[in-house]
């Protein structure tokens, strides 16, 4: 007769999965409501995701201030790891989820905000996330990432436009493939160690000197396309600018950063050990990929001829100078990753929220997209403020002091010449001014060319009052964000210390 085996569910440690059952209960609440009284408005839905997001996120906190007197917290059979990575990481996702919901209280007729559905997907994306963050088991990462992945591919076809099914099949497409090499990767590693939590991997991999190095360098590649679909590098980028196109401006802004924060925590929990215990050739190709994800970005960038895809490769340049950070791998580094993308979220979500509320229903002969420059032309003469907002943006994008990116930047290119990486210093550097010119190029469509006939210039003279404070939200923090920098790396640099990076 078999044993029992007894399991005390305080040894389970079931807390450690109260932020993500809080998203799930939200969206399981939302569907619940929708079953039993149809037609409800759109406002209840929304304000019922800010309050479990506002859950989340306070259940969040409460772990942060454990993880500073306690050191990391782990559950469910040690699968659950609420470290400082891991804190950082959900509360990123979470804040810069609360301010994108409000957007859906707009004063213009959007169809997807008519589905409880919609709001239910949101949170469902939300907990896959922060699944994917709080845990260095494969397994679980790789649930994390299908739940999100699922679940947005959705929300962009819930756009009900040509371009958002056709953007959406793209994503399902690529994403379908990145879950293939992210599985290979994975089965790799468990036939070579035995176990598929990434610490023991590591353990496993150092204590054999790396004896079957051609199957490391296997797994490595395929979970380096995997993760590289995921936050748009060079070359697994491709779907991104098309994705984005079809996609609302304000789910481009949104996946611009939530999703790419998720990738870039496995990215740093996966390749940070290898990098550390010399592994010279996975140096040399994160090296590669960095350079050429930044560099080759920025030039396409440079010859977009609409607004969105422009934002699109720059999204693609900003996340190979992050990845940069996980190169390095210093604490220095990882903390300046968390500082960059937290001002990242502010800026890059503002000027595609500026994208969003400009879109036109049906584009005018001759208009192939929804935001060309010229639709831009002038607006200093028609809107100001809005002209002033936009340029604001482009100017914290390009990293001009004292505006909020160019701290962010400044970190990292200073982390990598700390860790004597001075030609990635440079390169970083070279980036940024490369990237001036088609942020700039937009500034002087507002601000130095008349307005073109037949472009109703309508930012923010239609706006719903959400989407103005969520703008002006934006806005004050790209401006006033110099005052925060220091407090805040100092508790980022505390929790990332503390984690063993």
């Amino acid at each position: 007769m078999l044993g029992q085996l007894s399991i005390s569910l305080a040894s389970l440690n079931v807390t450690t999965m109260a932020p993500m059952l809080i998203a799930v209960v939200g969206a399981l609440a939302i569907l619940s409501i929708d079953l039993f009284k149809e037609g409800l408005h759109k406002s209840l839905y929304v304000m019922i995701s800010l309050l479990f997001l506002l859950l989340d996120l306070g259940a969040l906190i409460d772990f942060g201030n454990i993880f500073l007197h306690s050191g990391t917290v782990v559950g469910m059979f040690n699968m659950m790891l609420m470290d400082g990575l891991s804190i950082l990481s959900q509360i990123i996702i979470v804040a810069v989820s609360m301010l994108f919901i409000p957007l859906a209280l707009t004063s213009k007729r959007f169809h997807e905000y008519d589905y409880p559905e919609y709001f239910a997907l949101f949170l469902f994306m939300i907990a896959g996330f922060q699944f994917m963050v709080a845990t260095d088991n494969l397994i679980l990462i790789f649930v994390g990432l299908e739940t999100a992945s699922l679940a947005l591919y959705t929300l962009i076809a819930l756009h009900n436009r040509s371009k958002s099914f056709e953007a959406a099949i793209k994503y399902f497409t690529m994403g379908a493939l990145a879950a293939g090499f992210f599985a290979f990767g994975s089965m790799i590693f468990y036939a070579l160690t035995g176990s598929v939590e990434i610490h023991e991997i590591a353990m496993h991999l150092v204590g054999s000197g790396y004896a079957n190095i051609g199957f490391v360098l296997l797994a490595v590649l395929f979970l380096l396309a995997a993760i590289g679909f995921k936050i748009s590098m060079v070359p697994f980028h491709t779907w991104t600018p098309d994705v984005y196109e079809g996609s609302s401006a304000a789910l481009a802004g949104y996946m611009s950063i939530v999703p790419k924060i998720a990738g870039f925590i496995v990215a740093m929990r996966l390749f940070e050990f290898l990098v550390h215990t010399g592994v010279v050739w996975l140096q040399v190709v994160l090296y590669v990929i960095v350079v050429v994800t930044m560099t080759a970005a920025n030039i396409w960038a440079l010859v977009q001829t609409d607004v969105k895809r422009m934002l699109a490769y720059s999204s693609i340049s900003h996340a190979g100078f992050v990845m940069a950070a996980i190169l390095i791998g210093t604490t220095q580094s990882n903390s300046a990753l968390f500082l960059y993308w937290a001002l990242f979220s502010f800026t890059n979500l503002g000027a595609f929220s500026m994208l969003w509320v400009n879109r036109q229903k049906n584009l005018l002969p001759g208009q192939n997209t929804d935001h060309p420059y010229e639709k831009f032309s002038g607006m200093i003469r028609t809107m100001p403020m809005a002209a002033v907002v936009m340029g604001l943006f482009m100017l914290s994008l390009t990293g001009i002091p004292p505006f909020a990116l160019f701290w962010g930047k400044l970190y990292i290119i200073g982390s990598a010449v700390s860790a004597h990486y001075l030609g990635l210093a440079l390169i970083m550097a070279l980036n940024s001014a490369i990237s001036a010119y088609y942020y700039l190029k937009l500034i002087v469509f507002m601000f130095m060319k008349d307005p073109v006939k037949g472009y109703g210039q309508e930012i923010l003279l239609n706006a719903s009052l959400s989407l103005k404070t969520i703008i002006g939200i934006a806005a004050v923090g790209t401006i006033f964000a110099v005052v925060a920098i220091n407090p805040l790396l100092n508790i980022i640099t505390l929790f990332v210390y503390n984690s063993g990076y």
